[in-house]
């Protein structure tokens, strides 16, 4: 169930990390930019489907592998059953804590089975753990989170650094007078001044802000996205009065 990857083993921390990282922004996009049709292929009516998550970025909802044991952990049964019997913010968190759990746990697999030692598996975690989880990327719990840190680095920085020139903060993304990315001060540099703008977090791939790539708000969730991410060119949203990201977007569908 490897999603046109055949037989990838990565066998060193970076190669387990580079794995985890394509098959978490997979399963991003399954609870996110592609909510709807996520939605609509868990149909309650059909066997224990699991969503799965591939190196490439992709994800796919199918049924279990049918070898025993699986060639990899599989990840949570069934999740298409309780679809229709909880609230759909509810249900889509439940998966994104099913998912998080299902790829902690092929990351630590690939370890064991390549004799990653006490300090691989510390360094596995630690690069892992500074990305937000997908229950936090989900549920909005990140975004909130990275606000609250940048406050407390900005609070800090101005009182350490009165002889310096003030660094102006990222203003929070709540104007949507224009579809252009979260300002940022292209004199900044360090880690310093990249937590200073890590409140901006993509509601679609959870990654943090970059100076070189276009952004868009939605104006219901106020959520930041790539515009890559949600398939909207600069060009496009200057036509765009009021912007619904594909979430927002589907709800209102379905009311």
């Amino acid at each position: 169930m490897e999603g046109g990857s055949g037989h990838y083993n990565p066998r060193t921390v970076e190669e387990v990390f580079k794995d985890f990282r394509g098959r978490r922004a997979g399963m991003i996009k399954a609870l996110t930019t592609d909510v709807e049709k996520f939605y609509q292929q868990c149909d309650p009516e059909k066997e224990n489907l699991c969503l799965y998550g591939f190196p490439n970025e992709s994800w796919e909802v199918n049924l279990p592998a049918e070898e025993v044991p699986p060639e990899l952990p599989e990840p949570a049964l069934g999740i298409n059953f309780a679809r229709d019997g909880m609230q759909e913010k509810d249900w889509l968190s439940l998966v994104a804590v099913h998912s998080d759990a299902w790829l902690l746990a092929v990351a630590f697999y690939f370890g064991a089975r390549f004799g990653f030692d006490k300090n691989d598996r510390r360094r596995l975690f630690n690069m892992m753990n500074d990305l937000p989880t997908i229950f936090e990327v989900v549920t909005g719990v990140a975004k909130k989170q990275a606000r609250e840190k940048s406050t407390v680095t900005t609070n800090s920085s101005s009182k350490s650094k009165t002889s310096v020139k003030t660094q102006p903060r990222q203003p929070e993304p709540q104007t949507k007078l224009t579809k252009a990315p979260p300002a940022r001060d292209d004199e900044e540099s360090g880690d310093e001044e990249d937590d200073e703008h890590g409140d901006a977090l993509c509601g679609a791939c959870g990654e943090n802000y970059a100076s070189d790539e276009f952004w868009i708000c939605c104006d219901v969730c106020e959520r930041w996205f790539h515009g890559k991410c949600v398939k909207i060119t600069p060009a496009r949203a200057e036509h765009i009065k009021q912007y619904k990201c594909p979430a927002c977007s589907n709800k209102r569908a379905r009311v």
